[in-house]
C-alpha cells in the first residue's frame, strides 16, 4: 500500500472515531440537560431514563461500527482464550508427571 492510500485510510479511521466521540459527547450533555429538566420540572414522575436508553442503543450500535467487537468476541479475543486454554494444559499435565 502505498503513503498516500495509507494516509487516506487512516485519515477515514480518525474521522470515524471522532464522529463517535462527538455523538458521545452529544449523548451525555443532552441526557444530562433532560435528566435536569426532568428532575426540576416533576421530581416525582422520572422520565429521563427513557431517552437515554433509547439513544444508548443508538450509541452502543455506533460504538460497534467504529471499534467492532474485537476486544469482546472477535478474532483476538479467540486467539488469546485458545493460547490460554493450551497453555494451563499445559500446565496441568507438566504438574501430573511431577507427581509420577
Amino acid at each position: 500500500m502505498k503513503e498516500d492510500e495509507r494516509y487516506k485510510v487512516a485519515k477515514e479511521r480518525v474521522s470515524e472515531i471522532k464522529s463517535f466521540y462527538v455523538h458521545l459527547f452529544i449523548y451525555v450533555i443532552v441526557n444530562l440537560g433532560l435528566f435536569l429538566l426532568n428532575i426540576l420540572t416533576s421530581p416525582t414522575a422520572l422520565w429521563f431514563y427513557w431517552p437515554l436508553f433509547g439513544w444508548g442503543i443508538g450509541l452502543i450500535a455506533h460504538a460497534v461500527s467504529v471499534f467492532g467487537l474485537k476486544g469482546i468476541i472477535g478474532k483476538d479475543w479467540e486467539e488469546k482464550k485458545i493460547k490460554e486454554i493450551m497453555d494451563r494444559e499445559k500446565e496441568t499435565e507438566v504438574k501430573s508427571k511431577k507427581k509420577k
